[in-house]
């Protein structure tokens, strides 16, 4: 489980005056010269989507003027998300000329509309950059104002002229320079304590001793944006546009360019046809790409050329491109290395503090790289109740996978429920005494597959219903005859980003009384879409089911509701609920099913023996207190000072409790507390480092993460000891 969300304010593009002396015939005419424009694939895949959407999603709704016009606001909102971009006369024009016909282009797959207002958004893009330099390079910039900056726009109207517009810009670069130089100060005092007690780092080099100033890092920062954004392909403003035109309709039907294509892929199969390496962000000099780790058998580890520590300065495609990759960002670099198996990648290697000119080249083919420690995985622990020890089963499950191309292709192949087969027969050999499945931060995957590992809990009947868009419905059953791989005490973890398959996994077990479902509210996906591969270009999902209980009620929206609940980690912003355009929940006729006689008797005591443990529980209280505050941050970061001694004094008041809601923790552990926000902040960076080193079914678990589990266990046994009695 991660660490709570921390409440920021995203650096949004903001954009200067140079365009404004051009008309919009201008700007028009320039595009097809200077800007990007479609090739022939990406048009026919405009009229295959826009089709598509017409005739054979969910809603039946026709792709008319109404999703024209949601669809060019959902376009500008993906260019402009904080409305610092565009003047409100640059929306006037695209909605005189594009509200409703914005639809007729996309269904003969005329993308210029697209093209034209993703010129403008470039234009802009160019001349804030230009704006930023001159701003930085002038030096003596007011740090220590009266004025305040608006930090969340996304509502916001608009700005009317170039020097209001101006104005926005220069705040949003002194509030950028404000958090940067409180950033340098506490880098530095972290730094510090470091080299007074050098022990303290574990070994892990964590001095960047960065001597630049906030104007330079903002600088270079800015100047990586500019160079993301001029190497913007048509592929992105084609994924905008049609990603646009699908969340008209509902949040989850998706266009992918083909290389976004191979990232959804690798969620759902946990193999990735690439080198075999992790790569992050350099230390000390986020420009460069540091190689992580090789895969051991991997392509990059069979070569015996390539080591953990060295630079990926570039990469060099089959077809001769090459690309200096020194500023691109990790999703970039790893969307040029990866490719299909069987094909050649060439990457050049710089050893740390070489010269560019002593960097060497290696030729890699890709192949398929099995990512084992992403699946399924199973401990058992040992709970001390009462003096007793008792052994409990954890069953994690990341999520609902399956390789589908492998499976379709006879070949062998790694399913979610294979994993879990074998993970349930060696844990009932340890002579557990009851199950906790973690399906916490799950975000769905197969729905065969789910089907099929519930089958593994419940002995017959009704799994889950489906509807299509005609209303016609299917309900899959569980059909192995009464069989049930685990017939014992069962509890499941969910939370707000327990999402789809693993949100009829938990209803399944709720309305069959199977077992008690703990956490917080899911997710509340309860839409089915179907993966479409032979689309012209690229690959698509399309909503064209929905999920039902077999209660008739839908997870859609909704989600499912914990018989206990914990506390919510989350942003409540995560959820379906908070979503554009979520479909609505409904219910339809229950389909035949058999509940357990359950534990309804049983539940407010279990629930209110857990409510007084998790009250003195040091880490659920941590969680609790940590969950207020931020909620309190939210509210009071919508708006900033441009003052940095009234930011710094914010600052302080924060870290002072979060300093103290974390030594109060350890206080109740019998730990000692931190001496300072300086002393605690270089302990969790250790401690960051060490874990991101480790693959991720090494690393131990976190021990707020650990509370669910032990609490987990602990309800299920109260449950058995009371069923017992």
């Amino acid at each position: 489980m991660p660490r709570l969300l921390p409440v920021s304010t995203a650096l949004l593009l903001s954009f200067s005056a140079v365009f404004f002396t051009h008309t919009y015939a201008d700007a028009t005419a320039s595009i097809n010269s200077n800007y990007l424009s479609a090739e022939r694939d990406q048009k026919q895949v405009t009229r295959q989507v826009a089709g598509l959407l017409d005739r054979t999603h969910y809603l039946q709704k026709p792709f008319d003027d109404s999703i024209s016009k949601e669809t060019l606001k959902l376009y500008i909102d993906s260019l402009d998300p904080n409305r610092s971009i565009f003047l409100q006369s640059d929306i006037d024009q695209f909605e005189a000329n594009y509200t409703t016909t914005l639809d007729d282009q996309l269904k003969e797959g005329d993308l210029s509309g697209a093209f034209a207002i993703y010129a403008r958004y470039q234009e802009r893009s160019e001349a804030y950059y230009a704006y930023a330099d001159r701003f930085l390079a002038e030096g003596s910039i007011d740090l220590n104002s009266n004025e305040t900056l608006q930090t969340d726009r996304t509502k916001a109207p608009y700005v009317k002229n170039q020097a209001a517009l101006t104005d926005l810009w220069r705040k949003q670069l002194v509030s950028q320079l404000i958090n940067i130089t409180l950033g340098q100060q506490e880098e530095k005092a972290r730094e510090e304590i470091f080299r007074e007690n050098p022990e303290l780092a574990q070994g892990q080099d964590l001095i960047r001793d960065d001597k630049r100033t906030p104007e330079e890092i903002l600088a270079n920062r800015l100047d990586r944006q500019k160079g993301r954004l001029m190497r913007e392909k048509n592929d992105d403003v084609l994924q905008r546009i049609l990603n646009a035109a699908l969340a008209s309709y509902d949040p989850h039907s998706s266009y992918f360019a083909p290389v976004q294509a191979t990232e959804y892929n690798l969620r759902s199969n946990l193999s990735l046809e690439g080198i075999g390496v992790s790569i992050r962000a350099d230390r000390k000099n986020p420009d460069y790409t540091r190689i992580e780790s090789v895969v051991e058998g991997g392509p990059a580890q069979k070569t015996g050329r390539v080591k953990a520590g060295e630079f990926i300065i570039g990469v060099t495609q089959a077809n001769g491109d090459y690309n200096n990759v020194v500023g691109w960002s990790l999703t970039e670099i790893v969307g040029l290395i990866r490719g299909k198996r069987g094909t050649d990648v060439t990457i050049s290697l710089l050893q740390p503090g070489a010269p560019e000119s002593s960097a060497r080249t290696v030729t890699i083919t890709r192949d398929v790289i099995e990512q084992d420690e992403s699946g399924v995985q199973s401990r058992v622990v040992e709970i001390d109740k009462q003096g007793t020890k008792h052994r409990v089963g954890v069953l994690e499950i990341p999520s609902f996978y399956l390789n589908a191309r492998a499976k379709r292709d006879g070949e062998d192949y790694r399913s979610v429920s294979e994993d879990t087969l074998t993970a349930l027969n060696t844990l009932k050999e340890q002579n557990i005494e009851g199950l906790v499945v973690d399906l916490r931060n799950n975000p769905g995957g197969s729905l065969d597959e789910v089907a099929r590992m519930l089958s593994f809990f419940i002995k017959e009947g009704s799994l889950v219903q489906i509807r299509d868009s005609r209303g016609n419905v299917q309900v899959f059953k569980d059909v192995d005859g009464g069989e049930q791989v685990y017939a014992g005490p069962l509890t499941v973890l969910i939370n707000l980003a327990s999402a789809s398959a693993s949100e009829i996994f938990a209803a399944a077990i709720q309305d069959y009384n199977r077992g008690i479902v703990l956490g917080s509210t899911t997710t509340g996906k309860g839409s089915a879409q179907l993966q479409l591969n032979t689309i012209a270009y690229g690959q698509m999902t399309l909503t064209q089911r929905k999920f039902y209980r077999v209660t008739g009620g839908s997870t859609q929206n909704k989600g499912v509701v914990p018989d206990i609940e914990f506390v919510n980690i989350y942003d409540d912003d995560l959820g379906e609920r908070a979503l554009i355009n979520p479909m609505d929940w409904d219910t339809i006729r229950t389909a035949p099913y058999r509940p357990e006689p359950g534990f309804d008797g049983q539940l407010a005591t279990l629930k209110a023996d857990s409510d007084a443990r998790r009250q003195s529980n040091p880490d659920f209280v941590y969680l609790n207190e940590l969950k207020n505050q931020q909620l309190e941050e939210k509210e009071d970061e919508k708006t900033v000072k441009l003052s940095i001694a009234e930011r710094r004094q914010r600052v302080d008041q924060i870290e002072a409790r979060t300093l103290e809601i974390e030594n109060k923790r350890r206080s109740a552990k019998g730990i000692d507390p931190y001496r300072s926000w300086e002393e605690y902040q270089a302990d969790r960076e250790v401690e960051a480092e060490i874990r991101s080193r480790l693959k991720s079914n090494e690393r131990p678990p976190l021990p707020e993460d650990e509370a669910f589990i032990d609490e987990a266990a602990l309800i299920l046994l109260d449950f058995i000891g009371a069923d017992q009695a």
